[in-house]
């Protein structure tokens, strides 16, 4: 395959997924920067490898490419006690965001900007393998078996790691109330 039809399949295969591709290296790197690192290092290896790429669910394909290259990234730029980072910038835009004038009913913005703060502050505080799961599927709509595919575990795994991380998502914030 030459540099043209890399390029040409490239652009069909992998760019439609780039905001999927960002917001799950978002979840499992914990901040921005480290996202965009993840997902540039894994447009690298997806480019590098498109030419073995056999068609099926392009989706899965690079999500599976940017969850690998997460994990790469963390083990070589992370130590293994550091769980989570707070990301600067998104701490930043909730100031900017409690400071915006809200809507008609600003103390109904207020309550679902501090509800969303708990969810995803539950969500991160997951294990990864649950949080992981519980993105891919209810963030960014994958069916049981792409996750099976991108995780490389069993359907039954990929649904029992679901409904723990739901069940410690309630558990947690029922436990904030």
């Amino acid at each position: 395959m030459d540099r043209g039809d890399s390029s040409t399949r490239f652009a069909n295969v992998v760019t439609p997924h780039l905001d999927d591709a960002y917001g799950l290296a978002r979840w499992v790197t914990g901040n921005r920067a480290d996202a965009e690192d993840v997902v540039q290092e894994a447009c690298l290896r997806a480019f590098r490898g498109i030419g073995g790429f056999t068609g099926g669910n392009d989706r899965a394909w690079v999500l599976t490419i940017v969850r690998n290259t997460a994990y790469d990234w963390l083990r070589k730029n992370r130590s293994p006690a550091v769980v989570h980072v707070d990301d600067l910038e998104a701490v930043e835009r909730m100031q900017l965001a409690d400071d915006a004038p809200a809507g008609d009913n600003p103390e109904a913005a207020l309550i679902a900007r501090a509800d969303e703060v708990r969810l995803e502050a539950a969500i991160a505080s997951l294990p990864v393998m649950f949080r992981e799961t519980l993105v891919l599927r209810d963030v960014h709509g994958l069916d049981y078996r792409e996750i099976a595919t991108i995780t490389d575990v069993p359907i039954g795994t990929v649904m029992s790691r679901l409904a723990r991380a739901r069940r410690r998502v309630i558990d947690m914030l029922g436990a904030d109330r």
